[in-house]
């Protein structure tokens, strides 16, 4: 089922008791950052701040900060669903139907659906409900997360530009720092879209949307080859198209749906410091200079609701967020590598520094393979260690994956060492967004490697006295 709006989706969240609503009077200056921090380490609710001081527009922040929130946000039961839709859309996608005039009719539906995915342009939009004369960033709580955070941050807004040469769409989440009451940074890496639009114009119309329904404001975040259109993906995963609207000064498209707009632009040469930022590696991520955004307009629903998140040390609300991006691209990635059994990024890992997976080993350096290829794959390439184990090894299991991994490896043989991208937040690379990766082949060494020693059997005990034993430990309470 899609959202119609964050409102749609607030309302969901209270019937199943997974909101909280705050009255007391709270600072949007490191209050509420320091109460959805505690929440989300303590598995709470999505919190809905009332009552922000010397503002009216309320604050909804941890909306998503647990499995099952992200699953409703979805439109699914468990994120495991995610992987199955993948599949089926590029099994559609990529195989022909079985031949005869029956099997072709049974995926008519199917193809029906996928038509009906894609955005829709109309002219009326709730974001649009008011045009404020005098626009400013001072209307918006924006928070200021973390003691020695630069300033305040919009940490959750979907950034839309389009190709100057193609026209193509972006949309990507790109934290902005206010700087006072017309001007923000706009934190886009070099390996971003957006940074790539910019690099083709000398100035740059930039849309923000903040809030949207769930599934749209999530798709911001997914890892899209270049020039794919994240609004597309968000149709497929709401099940119907995601309705934009053209803003009021700059043509560029936004969510209809949305609670708040920024219209403005960014212009080459023009930077300002941005920074320090407390970030999802757990530290904060050092100043440095980025493009400026100007905020021309501001358009908004009458009665908005400002979406926000905080990210810091794990697990956060963009942990649960990267769960969902996890199972959905699993299958693009065994698409490309079908050896693959499954993929897991660790919550301690931050996304980028470590990613373990699991394959089916079929000829001597499989492993090796499996790790460089992986590092050719999109922001794959940031990845600073990968893990590769057998099939048998569940990569979510991390007692398992230690065992197997510590057991399996000799450091002096097993470490694949390389050079190439990193992310820009990761401070201990050797230079900014450059840097060294290891990878570990933690599999089975076979003679055709040069491994001529006996490799001994796990210890598993026998079916037979499981069965025998079965009995016996029920009645002692084993």
């Amino acid at each position: 089922m899609a959202f119609a709006d964050l409102t749609a989706f607030i309302r969901a969240l209270d019937q199943k008791g997974w909101l909280q609503r705050i009255q007391d009077p709270v600072s949007r200056d490191l209050e509420i950052s320091a109460i959805a921090d505690r929440a989300v380490k303590k598995t709470g609710p999505a919190l809905l701040f009332e009552n922000v001081r010397d503002h009216s527009v309320p604050v909804l922040i941890n909306a998503v900060a647990s499995r099952e929130r992200v699953a409703l946000a979805l439109g699914v039961e468990d994120l495991s669903e995610l992987t199955r839709k993948m599949e089926d859309l590029l099994a559609l996608a990529l195989k022909p139907p079985a031949p005869g005039f029956l099997n072709k009719l049974k995926i008519l539906p199917k193809l029906f659906d996928i038509a009906t995915i894609f955005p829709r342009t109309v002219s009326d939009a709730p974001c649009q409900e008011v045009v404020e004369d005098d626009p400013s960033f001072d209307a918006i709580p924006v928070l200021k997360c973390w003691p020695d955070d630069g300033g305040r941050y919009i940490t959750w807004p979907l950034v839309f530009t389009r190709d100057p040469e193609t026209g193509s769409r972006n949309c990507g989440i790109y934290r902005m720092q206010v700087y006072d009451p017309r001007t923000s940074g706009m934190h886009w890496h070099r390996h971003k879209d957006g940074a790539r639009h910019f690099g083709k114009s000398d100035r740059l119309d930039v849309a923000v949307a903040l809030g949207a329904d769930p599934a749209t404001a999530m798709c911001a975040a997914m890892p899209l080859p270049p020039d794919a259109d994240e609004m597309v993906l968000a149709g497929f995963l709401r099940g119907e198209a995601v309705r934009m609207v053209k803003c009021r000064t700059i043509d560029v498209e936004v969510p209809a749906n949305a609670e708040i707009v920024l219209e403005g632009y960014v212009q080459r040469g023009e930077l300002r410091r941005e920074g320090p930022f407390g970030d999802h590696t757990g530290f904060y991520s050092l100043a440095d200079d980025y493009p400026v955004f100007h905020l021309q307009c501001v358009t908004r629903r009458k009665r908005p609701t400002y979406l926000t998140t905080i990210v810091g040390v794990p697990p956060m609300e963009d942990c649960f967020m990267g769960a969902a991006i996890e199972r959905l691209f699993l299958p693009l990635v065994k698409m490309n590598l079908p050896e693959v059994v499954d993929l897991h990024m660790p919550w301690e890992g931050v996304f980028h520094n470590l990613v373990i997976v699991s394959i089916r080993k079929r000829y001597p350096g499989h492993a090796r393979k499996v790790m460089h290829a992986l590092w050719g794959m999109g922001q794959m390439m940031f990845t600073k260690v990968i893990l590769v184990v057998d099939a048998e090894v569940n990569p979510q299991d991390y007692p398992q994956v230690a065992l197997y991994a510590l057991n399996h490896i000799d450091p002096s043989r097993d470490f694949e060492h390389a050079k190439g991208p990193m992310d820009v937040l990761d401070h201990a690379s050797l230079l900014c967004g450059y840097g060294g990766k290891v990878g570990i082949d933690a599999t089975r060494k076979w003679k055709d490697e040069g491994f001529d020693r006996e490799w001994p059997d796990p210890i598993v005990m026998d079916a037979a006295t499981q069965a025998t034993v079965d009995g016996i430990c029920r009645r002692l309470g084993l």
